[in-house]
């Protein structure tokens, strides 16, 4: 399963990959901000979001 972090003013990833990473270590990596669109970011506002994707991965 694939582990993602993305901004949430511009949707641009902030992380993804396979090993699940604390948000705080992400952010604090971006210095609080969104390397696209420069918007300053917050653990307090973040917010977790569990979709299933159909495909395969064969």
């Amino acid at each position: 399963m694939t582990y993602e972090i993305v901004c949430n003013s511009c949707g641009a990833p902030l992380y993804s990959g396979f090993d699940l990473r604390s948000p705080g270590d992400v952010l604090k990596a971006t210095d609080y901000r969104c390397r696209k669109c420069g918007t300053k970011l917050a653990l307090s506002r973040f917010q977790v979001d569990v979709r299933k994707i159909d495909g395969s991965f064969d």
